[in-house]
């Protein structure tokens, strides 16, 4: 099917980088001579056009997409709740209802003429990029998260300036746990996956490491910051992913406006720990810090990559399938091969068994 006019939408969190991919999506489009749209807030620009006082979708030139590639955030919108399979719609009685209306989704690309899509997003957005294949929409996925979660690809892009983000959160921790002889824990985000704790942590030397994949005991933790302190090292720097957990527990959540969110870990430790050492203890959250700010180069020159090879991927015929990195090139992958499983860190990778060498302790 020759290709007039492609889409592109970005959904779940954001990321450094989503911009220079629209941008690289964009240009790679108008060279091949195709018109390219922007829908708004995931897929409700097209589903829901009337929500938007101006239209549901941007159409996207070399003019709209100049200047973006360096700004975080996306110029599109995004949403966390507009999967069409299973659309959230608030009953009378104030409760939560899902809904599939797909076919919605599915009309308005019959009705804009889009021939072919470009879904920019995690695991969440690759599952309803699959699904949406099903229904003869031509897609291609591009990866997006800051945990580095996603199946299928070396790297995702965010990854990189979250990392460069929490590592020198750490260096700035580590002279004032030095002058208070404090223990300071840094909470980051990794909700199943401890990339970026594990990261930053070995980056920016962190003295204990807790991630998902492995359960800690709160004893040893404590131990290795008393074994410190009789070294005459009298601080102790903590790298803590959202998700980990202690041997036998469970992840911990927190309400925020009733609402129950995965989050307080460093809390949790904080308040474990004090019961158990003479150091005071501090906490500090970085939360959806990670998120913002403007890409790294690296992540900025990976946006670019993936942003291209979709195009290159449509031009060629291709669908249903995700550009993933497979150094030292970018190559396509079913969609249901990247939505398989998430990506966790191996216990026996190459930056644990460093961090181990070094006498990093993962609790455990």
């Amino acid at each position: 099917m020759k290709i007039r006019r492609i889409a592109i939408t970005t959904g779940g969190g954001d990321a450094p980088g989503l911009n220079a991919v629209i941008r690289a999506v964009t240009l790679s489009a108008l060279k091949r001579g195709w018109e390219c749209v922007g829908i708004k807030r995931g897929y409700d620009g097209i589903m829901y056009p009337e929500k938007f006082p101006d239209g549901g979708l941007v159409h996207l030139t070399a003019d709209s997409v100049r200047g973006i590639v360096h700004t975080g955030g996306t110029i599109l919108g995004s949403t966390n709740r507009g999967n069409p399979f299973s659309y959230e719609f608030e009953t009378v009685d104030g409760k939560i209802e899902k809904r599939d209306i797909s076919d919605r989704m599915v009309q308005g690309f019959a009705d804009h003429e889009i021939d072919a899509l470009v879904a920019i997003g995690g695991d969440g957005s690759m599952a309803i990029a699959c699904e949406t294949a099903k229904l003869g929409i031509r897609i291609v996925g591009v990866p997006k998260t800051i945990d580095n979660d996603l199946g299928g690809t070396t790297s995702t892009f965010g990854f990189n300036t979250a990392v460069d983000y929490a590592t020198d959160a750490i260096g700035r921790l580590h002279t004032t746990a030095w002058s208070h002889n404090r223990v300071m824990i840094l909470e980051v985000m990794g909700r199943h996956a401890g990339w970026i704790a594990l990261f930053s942590g070995v980056a920016g030397t962190a003295d204990v490491i807790l991630i998902p994949e492995i359960p800690y005991d709160i004893e040893k933790v404590a131990a290795k910051v008393l074994e410190r302190n009789e070294k005459k090292k009298n601080f102790t720097i903590i790298c803590v992913a959202e998700g980990a957990m202690p041997i036998g527990g469970e992840a911990t959540y927190q309400k925020t406006g009733g609402v129950k969110r995965l989050g307080g870990v460093g809390k949790y430790v904080a308040e474990q720990l004090r019961s158990r050492l003479p150091n005071e203890v501090r906490t500090v959250v970085l939360g959806h810090l990670l998120r913002g700010g403007s890409p790294t180069a690296r992540d900025r020159l990976l946006s670019l990559r993936f942003g291209a090879a979709a195009v290159r991927a449509l031009a060629e015929g291709q669908s249903n399938v995700m550009v993933a990195l497979d150094p030292p090139t970018v190559r396509y992958i079913p969609l249901e091969e990247c939505t398989r499983k998430l990506k966790t860190v191996p216990l026996d990778c190459d930056t644990m068994l460093t961090a181990r060498d070094l006498g990093t302790s993962f609790g455990d």
